[in-house]
């Protein structure tokens, strides 16, 4: 389950990604639409601007941009910037790898070996979905990547 900051982050970054390229929108705007507590979406909106994924700028039409397309900002990037690694277990992890302290055994681990699958389709599912897939609904369906598949374990869904 994802974080309720990352629900935020989420709607917020929605947000942002209908707004005409290079439009900055105020946090005010971005709180009342996305249904975001204004305090929260401050320190969201921070977390964001640190990964590079928006920027911000001063002044009367100042306010909050995407600086990336939401064709290259994945689910994974958003977790990872705003809740930390998604893996479920630290010896999994891509970005933040570290071995468990009580795992004499790494290769031999039944646990990692149980959740190194599930979490491997899960991963490639993060990695494939982007912010641009939450906008298909609306005008500009047509513009969007929609040939990608998605692997799950079993295949190809």
């Amino acid at each position: 389950m994802i974080s309720q900051k990352a629900k935020y982050a989420f709607k917020a970054l929605i947000h942002l990604a209908r707004q005409p390229q290079g439009e900055t929108t105020q946090i005010d705007d971005i709180a009342r639409e996305a249904g975001v507590p204004r305090k929260f979406l401050e320190h969201i909106l921070l977390d964001l601007k640190h990964r590079g994924i928006i920027a911000s700028r001063r002044g009367r039409a100042g306010g909050y941009v995407m600086i990336k397309q939401p064709g290259d900002v994945t689910i994974g990037q958003v977790l990872r910037a705003i809740d930390g690694p998604i893996a479920p277990l630290s010896c999994i992890s891509r970005t933040a790898y570290q071995p468990c302290a009580d795992c004499p055994d790494e290769a031999a681990c039944a646990v990692r070996r149980m959740f190194a699958g599930p979490y491997e389709t899960q991963l490639q599912a993060f990695e494939a979905t982007t912010l641009a897939d939450a906008l298909i609904d609306e005008a500009g369906a047509a513009d969007l990547d929609n040939s990608r598949d998605i692997v799950s374990a079993e295949g190809r869904i």
